[in-house]
Parts: C-alpha cells; structure tokens; sequence
C-alpha cells in the first residue's frame, strides 16, 4: 500500500477520534454554557421535523461544500452514507454545491469523492467480514 493510501485510510477513523475527544473535551462539565447551548442547537437541526433527517444531512453536505469546511463534508458525508444515499445521489447534490459555490469549491469537490471512495471501500471491508 503506497503512503497515500495508508494515510487516506486512517484519515477518516483519525477525524472521528479527534472529534470525539475534543466534544467531550468541550461539552465537559466545566464547558461553557453559551458553547454546549450551540452544540445542542446544531444536533436538533438535524432532527425529523418538516424535513426529514436524511435530507438535512444532504442539505448540510451542500452548505458545507460551499462553506468549503472538509471537516463538515467528511461529517456529513458520514451522516449521508449511514442514511442510504446511494453515491449517484451525493453527486447530484455535490453538483448543486458546485453550481452554488463556483470552481473554489473543487478542491473540496476532490475532497468529498476521495471520502466517499474510503467509505465504501469501509463498507465492503466490513461486509466482507475483514
């Protein structure tokens, strides 16, 4: 496996670990009130209400390509995956990002399909049995 590859690898499983540390980190006891307040907003965002939760998920996908956050694409690139869609879905609503966004948004673009590629290939890892 070349470099690349191996640090294409872990870069999801090493985002997921540093976020989890870092929100226990800052939703702590001693964490700021104003700080937990906006974590917990961000988390309701994301509920059922008039829109269902999956088309939140893709709708914060699209804002974070255009917000150009990689950190937000991975996230909600999980969020996408874990909801059912199927990669000819995340691509038409990456287009609308694109379209919104303009040609700043390719190097995110690049980013989100190399994330997408790593998530799938997680998915046949682990229906595989390996």
């Amino acid at each position: 496996m070349e470099e690349h590859e191996r640090h294409a690898a872990n870069r999801l499983h090493n985002f997921g670990a540093y976020r989890s540390r870092m929100n226990e980190r800052i939703l702590s006891p001693e964490g700021h009130l104003g700080i937990k307040r906006f974590f917990n907003l961000d988390t309701k965002a994301y509920q059922n209400g008039a829109l269902d939760k999956n088309t939140k998920e893709l709708l914060g996908l699209v804002a974070s390509m255009v917000l150009r956050c990689n950190d937000c694409i991975d996230y909600h690139l999980i969020e996408c995956v874990d909801c059912g869609f199927k990669d000819d879905e995340l691509y038409d609503a990456m287009n609308v990002a694109l379209v919104v966004g303009g040609s700043i948004v390719i190097p995110h673009l690049r980013h989100a399909v190399e994330t997408i590629d790593l998530l799938r290939s997680n998915e046949d890892t682990e229906d595989s049995g390996e």
